[in-house]
């Protein structure tokens, strides 16, 4: 359906053309996942791979929703928190967690288009609802791992100034440090690896569907 690629369209422009989000890219964000989520429950449109992927993509932007109600309530209502540290590190990482999770589906977007162009008969068999379902699982598992190692990190940060100095939890502070300290320097790079695979694909389906 075309909405369904105007909807690509705009989350590729916010997740991997765009440098950072602002405001008016993640409202447009939000509307347009709320709007696929709706369009997808309807008959007509047929349950593929593609649609698999699309509706867990447009379901990541909850994580959004929930940072940004959040941040909303705190500061309407004055909310008082009492560990500050630890709320924002929170809300933090799920924004972190919705860009990742939104970036490697797009990805899995581009690399489904690819074989569906190039090798359509071939790749059928990988091409299914249990395949994308599978994937799109291994992905927020994976990311939720990686965000909870995030605000571990963060909390042991915000504590470890009433740690003794010999105690275990210094141990823990710093194998949680370094081993954030990488997944964030890895996520960095693979970012950057994800933007130029997605521009060469569909740099190729370009050509290729304009020399037919």
């Amino acid at each position: 359906m075309k909405d369904l690629r105007r909807y690509l369209v705009l989350k590729y422009v916010q997740y991997l053309v765009l440098s950072s989000s602002n405001a008016i890219s993640t409202f447009l964000g939000l509307l347009g996942s709320l709007y696929t989520i709706i369009i997808l429950q309807s008959a007509k449109v047929s349950s593929k791979s593609t649609a698999v992927l699309i509706s867990s993509l447009a379901k990541a932007d909850i994580l959004v929703s929930v940072s940004v109600v959040s941040e909303m309530v705190v500061w309407t209502f004055d909310v008082s928190i009492s560990s500050t540290a630890f709320t924002s590190a929170l809300l933090q990482n799920l924004l972190t967690a919705n860009v990742h999770i939104s970036c490697l589906l797009l990805s899995c977007v581009a690399f489904e288009a690819y074989l569906i162009t190039f090798f359509p008969t071939e790749s059928r068999h990988l091409r299914t609802v249990k395949n994308a379902t599978l994937t799109s699982r291994v992905i927020w598992i994976l990311v939720t791992a990686e965000c909870t190692l995030f605000q571990t990190d963060d909390l042991l940060k915000a504590s470890s100034t009433s740690a003794p100095n010999r105690s275990p939890c210094v141990l823990l502070f710093h194998f949680s440090s370094t081993a954030a300290a990488l997944l964030k320097s890895l996520s960095y790079f693979l970012g950057i690896l994800l933007r130029i695979v997605n521009v060469y694909i569909y740099y190729k389906i370009f050509f290729s569907m304009s020399n037919r």
